[in-house]
């Protein structure tokens, strides 16, 4: 059965996981609700997801929470970091939080 098996193309093997690639570095981010509450969550491009949260468009639990504005960010790096970097903040206490904002705008 000659032929049948594929053949990879120059390089193919060395092709980077997506976690490393520079061009997708991770944000962890903040914004306070008009209702006063924060939302935390992570993505690439932080002006695009608050505009999907103002739109109505990001996370259900803004949606009924709007406007959205940013308050903090933070960039992460990899897709795995960024994940483990948003459980940290989303564990920390309403004062914690407002701490964390406040003393990075310093």
């Amino acid at each position: 059965m000659s032929g049948s098996k594929k053949e990879k193309s120059p390089g193919a093997d060395q092709s980077a996981p997506m976690d490393r690639d520079p061009t997708s570095i991770w944000h962890l981010y903040i914004v306070a609700c008009a209702d006063g509450t924060l939302y935390t969550g992570i993505a690439k491009d932080i002006e695009a997801r608050v505009r999907q949260h103002n739109t109505g468009k990001g996370a259900r639990y803004t949606r009924g929470r709007l406007p959205v504005c940013l308050v903090h960010s933070e960039r992460v790096g990899a897709h795995g970091d960024a994940l483990r970097r948003e459980r940290q903040v989303k564990m920390m206490g309403l004062r914690d939080k407002r701490r964390l904002i406040r003393d990075a705008s310093q």
